[in-house]
């Protein structure tokens, strides 16, 4: 079995998988639904107020709710996703955390809001369990109040309320295979051909020490710049070049929508062609022949990846950014669900299954509960995901 043919067995690929089409379309449904959900939610709060606050309590609420609800775009939901993402990321290397844990963070964050809005669940109550969880899958254990003193004001009961959430937004799948690991064993790869030991992919006709001359005489990454003449030049530039491609992978890779359309060996290959062409162009060569058919189709998908990665948002947001980020922050204010605003309280009445503090059942909140299952399933967003495929029985030998 291939790398290729093991990586399409895993979770990542089966559901996390999408073309640019199939992810715009996500995006929107969810957008829609929740528009719908926070108009009628906000609906619902002004009919209860009528109902027990008479005239006066219909005028106050008149006053805190608008008729018409101004509900975010899909694109200023991505804005504002995004924005977390890259406070997802800071905070992680406030705490010390390796980078896988805060790739895996950041990809729970963005998993999370491909069948959630902010306008439901805000990104800013998400990042802090996105993180804890991901300490946790990652093996990278840190008590929960240790993680929660790193938080200001904020309780251990707040960082995990939300942890149901986020696993049901994942569909209980936890795994996340990034890049960087294939880049480094690309790296080492690199390293072993400029000391004339690599060897190419089968097929290649060409001994270590070829390999090694033609090494040597790889053009430079850009015309201004220097050839490396020995093994020990081409070292350094190979360790150049792993440092460049490691920082997009560990930017640009996480904060754009690589993760969703491209495999990790193609997000890494990418990452390495933007930063030395001619390198990566070589260490190709050893794999694949240029002749090859598969060579001119790889191309196009490494270079719509790399079109990816350089329209990822910046990592250093400037002032027009963050003016615009909070703009958002402010209109999500007025539009957000209602009913999902103490997720807490959510998370307490959830293991009550519907009882009160004193034990009494409340009828309304089980019916709540029973009607937004039955919305659920209508949507087509089965907590456990998709059925698995029906397999013939198979009749025994006689």
């Amino acid at each position: 079995m291939t790398e290729d043919e093991i990586y399409r067995t895993s979770t990542q690929y089966r559901l996390w998988s999408f073309t640019p089409q199939t992810l715009a379309s996500l995006r929107s449904t969810t957008n829609q639904l929740a528009v719908e959900g926070v108009k009628s939610a906000i609906q619902s709060k002004r009919a209860e107020a009528r109902g027990e606050g008479g005239e006066n309590g219909e005028r106050a609420n008149a006053r805190s709710v608008s008729p018409e609800v101004d509900c975010l775009t899909v694109e200023e939901e991505q804005r504002l996703v995004g924005y977390y993402c890259l406070k997802t990321m800071e905070f992680a290397n406030f705490c010390d955390f390796p980078t896988n844990v805060m790739a895996t963070a950041v990809q729970y964050l963005k998993r999370f809001y491909l069948s959630n809005s902010p306008m439901t669940y805000h990104p800013k109550e998400m990042m802090p369990i996105a993180v804890f969880f991901a300490t946790k899958t990652e093996n990278n254990y840190i008590s929960l109040s240790k993680f929660a003193a790193k938080l200001n004001n904020t309780t251990t009961e707040q960082v995990i309320a939300p942890e149901f959430l986020l696993t049901q937004g994942l569909r209980f799948t936890f795994d996340v295979r990034h890049p960087q690991r294939g880049l480094e064993g690309g790296f080492m790869e690199l390293l072993a051909l400029a000391s004339g030991k690599g060897q190419p992919a089968p097929g290649i006709e060409k001994s270590s020490m070829e390999l090694q001359d033609e090494m040597v005489n790889v053009p430079p990454a850009e015309a201004n710049k220097p050839q490396a003449r020995t093994p020990g030049e081409v070292k350094s530039r190979i360790g150049s070049v792993h440092d460049k491609a490691k920082e997009i992978l560990k930017t640009a890779a996480l904060l754009s929508d690589a993760y969703f359309l491209y495999t990790p060996p193609q997000i890494w290959m990418s990452a390495l062609l933007l930063v030395d062409e001619p390198l990566a162009s070589f260490y190709l060569d050893t794999k694949i022949p240029k002749s090859s058919p598969m060579r001119s189709k790889l191309m196009i998908t490494l270079r719509a990846c790399m079109e990816t990665l350089q329209s990822s948002p910046s990592a250093r947001p400037g002032k027009d950014e963050r003016a615009a980020c909070t703009r958002i922050d402010k209109k999500l204010y007025k539009c957000r669900n209602p009913d999902k605003l103490d997720l807490v309280g959510m998370n307490q009445a959830q293991k009550r299954d519907g009882e009160s503090k004193d034990g009494a059942l409340d009828e309304k909140i089980v019916k709540k509960r029973k009607l937004e299952r039955e919305n659920s399933m209508k949507e087509g967003e089965d907590v456990f995901g998709p059925p698995l495929p029906k397999v013939a029985n198979k009749q025994e030998p006689p």
